[in-house]
């Protein structure tokens, strides 16, 4: 095999995986995911990531709570009242002088 001809093979597995592993990993956990398909996890992610502002994601992430809220009680389902929060904003108010540099 030429080197031309496996750097191109290893692109296109490259180029498979990529829309797998993308979709596979959230960018912060999605409340009532258990009783969403695999495109609505999609979906909601997307729309999270094309939100202009913290605002914007606010209003969505609260939309969405109450979807599942309803979707949890017609499935018997419980669900937390909270919903997750978001990744890398656990405790940081509580935890002065942690990270780089002093105040």
């Amino acid at each position: 095999m030429s080197r031309f001809t496996y750097a191109k093979s290893l692109c296109l597995v490259a180029l498979f995986a990529l829309p797998m592993s993308s979709s596979m990993a959230a960018d912060e956990p999605v409340y009532g995911s258990q009783l969403m398909t695999q495109e609505e996890r999609h979906e909601y992610q997307m729309r999270m990531r094309e939100a202009e502002s913290a605002e914007e994601r606010q209003q969505i992430r609260e939309e969405h709570h109450e979807e599942m809220k309803i979707r949890a009680q017609e499935k018997g389902v419980e669900l937390p009242d909270e919903p997750p929060m978001e990744r890398g904003h656990v405790n940081q108010k509580d935890r002065p002088g942690m990270g780089y540099g002093r105040d």
